[in-house]
Parts: structure tokens; sequence; C-alpha cells
């Protein structure tokens, strides 16, 4: 199987952030992933659509046939942590940490799997009603 790969080094965002963006993206067709992130309005979609092409256009110059590439990996890691201070009360400084990602991408070929929710709303609907669990009155004795 046949791969292409692109790595984009100390992103100036969090990690915890740009984690949101990439699972959009993971496990789609290259032309979906593209689209999809074209319409997310979060500020990491812009960096990873470019990822994305500049990995499609790694698979080209290796002569890989682009229609049926999909996303296969996407790991977003902490880079770099930039450390700031903000002056606080009675002259003391507040720490600030301005944290990066390191993001890499593998493209391959193959199909898009099915997703496992789909799977659960069938067996939900396959399966019969619960039953009702019913209670029994309790007597309390008394010394009269």
């Amino acid at each position: 199987m046949a791969t292409a790969s692109a790595t984009l080094s100390n992103l100036r965002q969090s990690p915890r952030k740009v984690r949101v963006v990439a699972d959009l993206v993971r496990g789609k067709k290259v032309a979906d992933a593209i689209l999809s992130m074209q319409f997310t309005e979060k500020r990491a979609s812009a960096p990873i659509r470019k990822l994305i092409e500049s990995a499609l256009a790694n698979a080209k110059a290796q002569s890989l046939s682009t229609e049926n590439l999909i996303v296969k990996t996407i790991e977003v890691n902490g880079g770099k942590t930039l450390y700031r201070r903000m002056p606080a009360a009675r002259g003391s400084a507040h720490p600030i940490r301005k944290r990066t990602s390191m993001i890499s991408l593998t493209l391959a070929e193959g199909e898009v799997k099915a997703k496992k929710v789909k799977v659960a709303v069938e067996k939900a609907e396959e399966a019969p009603a619960p039953k009702k669990k019913t209670t029994k009155a309790k007597t309390v004795k008394t010394n009269e």
C-alpha cells in the first residue's frame, strides 16, 4: 500500500483546539476532507486544509492515484511552548504558556469505513423493548 505524508511544525495554536478540527477529517476521502475544511469555522481549519493539499501534492509527485486516497492518520502533538509573563498585583508576575502544535498527516489508498454509530442504531432498533420492573408492596407488622 502506497502512502503520502506531510507534516506541519510549530502551528501557533494549542493542540487541544487543533484536535477538534483534526477529528473531523480522519478517515474521510481527500476531496471530502478539503471541502469540510473550507466550511469549518475554526481557525485550525485553514492550516489543516493546506496540509492535506500538501500531502495530495506529495502523492501526485509519487505518481499515486489521487481518486481513492483517504486521510489514514492525522496526529496532533504538542510543540514548543513559548513562556511569557503577565504583570500581576504587588510586583509579581503570572506565567503565560503560548502553546504550539505539530501535525502529521498520512494519506493512503483505500475505502472509507462505515461509522460504528450506524451499527449501534440498527442494533437498538432490533432489540426488544426492556421489561418494566414491578415493585411489590411490603407489609409492615405492628405490635398492637
